[in-house]
C-alpha cells in the first residue's frame, strides 16, 4: 500500500465528515437565505454547524463568518481587517502567500524575522509595532516546518504598542495538532480551513471577535452579516462542523501516537542517510511535521521517484517558470539555496500508520542514494 505523507497539503476526509455531508448533496439541497420549509431545514443545519464551529474554536456563532477557503478567511482578515483601519500591516516572514501576498497587496507591510527554528523574534516585533499598525498578523503553525508561534507573548506585544491593531492568526495547520480555542484566544480574528482536518476542500471559517470590524471583500446579498456575501456552502460547513468535533474528540489520543511516527520516522531519516539534517526544533512543531534536508539532491528529482515507489510528500521549494526557488520559509530561517533545494516535508495525519513510516524509511535512502550516484 501507498504512504500517503502529505496531510500538510490536504487529508482524506472523516467519515463523520462525508457522512453529515452526503444529505446535503441530494435530497436537503435548501438555500439557507430563503423562507420555505426546505430553506428552513437548511438553515437550522447551517446554525447547528455554526454553533459546533463556535464551540470548537472559543467562540460565539455570531463571531463565526464561513468562508470558501482557508485562503479567504486569510484574505478577509487582512484586507477586510485593514480597510476597517488604515495604517501599515505587520506580519512574519514565513506567513503562508495567502497573508503574505495580501499584506504586499495594501502596499506598507512590515516583515518579522524569525530564527532558525522558524520561531518569530519578539525584539524585532516590538521595533516594528507602533500606534499607526492596522494589522498584525502571525501564525500558530506554519504549513512547511511546522513551527508553533507564541502568540500569547505576540498579543502581549501588539496590545502594548500597537492598541488600534487587529492580531489575525491562521490556523489553518494547527487544528488537527492544537487546541485552537485555547492557544487562539488572544487573537481577534482566526483563520481555519476544512480541508486541513478531514472535511471537505473549498470551505473555511475566519473568527471576528465581537467588536472587532472586518470590510467584506466579497459584495452581494450580505449574508453572514454583511461580512462575507455569497450563497452558503451548506454542505461543506456541515461536514466542516463534523470533521472539527471528530478532531477535536480525538485530538490528544492522535497527537500522541502521531508524534511517535513522526520521531520514528525523523531519527531513522536522520541516522540512515549521510548528510541528512532535520529542519527546525521538535519541541517546537506540531506533531505532525517532519521536515528534512538532504545534501547533494534535488526535491523535485527525489519526489518523482518517491512517487513512482508509493510515498506521496511534498518538498520545501517550489517550481516557478522552469525554476527551482527556494522556500521563503527556509530563506527566512536562514537555510543556503543548496540546502533549501534539498528539502522534504514529510507531512503525517490522523490516519498514517506504522506501514507508511515503515515504507517511507525503506524507499527515502534508496531514493537519495540513487539521485547521489546519479
Amino acid at each position: 500500500m501507498p504512504a500517503y505523507l502529505d496531510n500538510a497539503a490536504t487529508t482524506p476526509m472523516r467519515p463523520e465528515a462525508v457522512e453529515a455531508m452526503l444529505p446535503f448533496l441530494s435530497d436537503r439541497f435548501g438555500n439557507p437565505s430563503g423562507a420555505h420549509a426546505v430553506s428552513r431545514e437548511a438553515r437550522k443545519a447551517l446554525d447547528d454547524a455554526r454553533d459546533t464551529v463556535a464551540h470548537h474554536l472559543g467562540a460565539r456563532p455570531a463571531e463565526i463568518v464561513f468562508t470558501g477557503s482557508g485562503t479567504e478567511a486569510d484574505n478577509l482578515a487582512v484586507l477586510g481587517g485593514a480597510a476597517a483601519r488604515p495604517g501599515p500591516t505587520v506580519c512574519s516572514a514565513i506567513e503562508h502567500h495567502a497573508v503574505l501576498h495580501a499584506c504586499d497587496a495594501l502596499g506598507d507591510n512590515r516583515v518579522v524575522a524569525v530564527d532558525a527554528a522558524g520561531v518569530i523574534d519578539l525584539d524585532r516585533l516590538a521595533a516594528l509595532l507602533d500606534p499607526t499598525v492596522s494589522v498584525v498578523s502571525v501564525m500558530l503553525a506554519n504549513n512547511e516546518v511546522g513551527t508553533i508561534e507564541p502568540l500569547a507573548e505576540v498579543a502581549a506585544l501588539v496590545r502594548e504598542l500597537a492598541p488600534q491593531a487587529v492580531l489575525h492568526t491562521d490556523a489553518v495547520q494547527a487544528f488537527s495538532w492544537l487546541d485552537v480555542a485555547a492557544l487562539a484566544a488572544p487573537a481577534d480574528l482566526v483563520a481555519v480551513s476544512a480541508h486541513k482536518f478531514g472535511g471537505p476542500k473549498g470551505v473555511g471559517a475566519l473568527v471576528v471577535r465581537q467588536g472587532v470590524t472586518v470590510r467584506p471583500i466579497i459584495h452581494g446579498g450580505g449574508q453572514e452579516r454583511d461580512r462575507r456575501s455569497g450563497t452558503h456552502n451548506v454542505a461543506g460547513i456541515v461536514a466542516m462542523a463534523a470533521a472539527m468535533h471528530a478532531t477535536v474528540e480525538s485530538r490528544d489520543a492522535t497527537v500522541d501516537r502521531v508524534r511517535a511516527l513522526r520521531d520514528r520516522l525523523a531519527d531513522g531519516l536522520v541516522a540512515g542517510v549521510p548528510g541528512c539534517t532535520e529542519t527546525g526544533n521538535r519541541a517546537t512543531k506540531i506533531a505532525g511535521n517532519c521536515h528534512l534536508s538532504f545534501d547533494g539532491v534535488e526535491s523535485e528529482e527525489l519526489l518523482v521517484l518517491l512517487d513512482a515507489a508509493g510515498v506521496y510528500a511534498s518538498a520545501g521549494s517550489a517550481c516557478a517558470s522552469g525554476a527551482v526557488d527556494p522556500s521563503h520559509v527556509l530563506a527566512a530561517m536562514g537555510m543556503t539555496r543548496a540546502q533549501a533545494v534539498g528539502s522534504l516535508r514529510l507531512s503525517l495525519g490522523a490516519g498514517t500508520t506504522d506501514a507508511d513510516v515503515d515504507l517511507a524509511l525503506d524507499v527515502v535512502p534508496a531514493a537519495v542514494a540513487r539521485l547521489r550516484t546519479g
